[in-house]
């Protein structure tokens, strides 16, 4: 282990032994830290915090500070980072309240860029990265493998689809279909289609790309109502679990998709 003498840690916390601590770096109460783990110069880790392996912590971050809600009180709630992350200099992650999950979750295998931002209770999957100054509000789900472009904000309770991709400086109120791109639009998101250059690298089917191009197409492109749109998808499209997985995240949504 190498902690520089200089980093204040709580007696409380759990560090694996190997894990390298930097100059003035703060440590809480109640945090663990899985092998493999940096944690860069001045870096804060609040109360309440669960790093996994193999994460890399930038200069400067924030991990499991309290939230930036009026009404949390203090109560025990956590941070739970996985594995294999890379969190840059002055990147932000809170930790949930009792009025959400309790809980803020990190997965494995994602970059959070300079000044970008987690707010309480939100649900990251794996293998996402938030560009610069990206910002989730409260309550917030991204499914894995999502691109957020820089100056990205998302509306509280919103959810990001798999394998979306999202374009700098896009204001996003709405739920946005998983495999596809969405832009700013006058006031919200606007879809503009399929992610297809994401999906072909990362190794979708031709055939599977063609089923996702024809249920888009019968969404947004065939003059339909929503149900009826869905009602010929899955009367026209044969068993495909990509399709199904986009018509389910329609049926599951609480806010309503964005549209093109």
């Amino acid at each position: 282990m190498s902690l520089h003498p200089t980093a204040i840690i709580d007696e409380s916390a759990i560090l694996a032994s190997d894990v390298e601590v930097g100059p003035y770096v703060i440590i809480g109460k109640h945090v663990t830290i899985g092998k493999g783990t940096s944690i860069g110069a001045h870096t804060v880790v609040g109360d309440w915090t669960q790093i996994g392996e193999n994460n890399q912590i930038s200069h400067q971050a924030s991990v499991g500070a309290p939230p930036q809600d009026l009404k949390y009180r203090g109560e025990e709630c956590w941070t739970r980072i996985g594995s294999n992350n890379m969190i840059r200099e002055f990147a932000t992650i809170h930790r949930g309240t009792v009025t959400g999950h309790a809980e803020t979750v990190v997965g494995n295998g994602n970059l959070f860029m300079a000044y970008s931002h987690v707010a309480h209770d939100c649900i990251i999957g794996n293998g996402i990265v938030m560009a610069n100054v990206a910002t989730l509000a409260g309550h917030v789900t991204v499914e894995d493998n999502v691109i957020l472009g820089g100056l990205v904000a998302v509306h509280q309770f919103s959810t990001i689809g798999a394998y979306a991709m999202i374009g700098g400086g896009t204001m996003v109120g709405m739920d946005v279909l998983p495999y596809t791109i969405a832009t700013p639009g006058k006031r919200d998101a606007k879809l503009r289609g399929l992610n297809l250059i994401g999906l072909k690298r990362r190794g979708f089917s031709e055939e599977t790309i063609s089923n996702l191009k024809k249920a888009y197409k019968t969404l947004f492109m065939a003059d339909l109502k929503l149900p009826d749109a869905i009602a010929r998808i899955r009367n026209e499209i044969p068993a495909c679990a990509e399709v199904d997985y986009m018509l389910n995240f329609i049926d599951k949504s609480k806010r309503g998709i964005c549209r093109g």
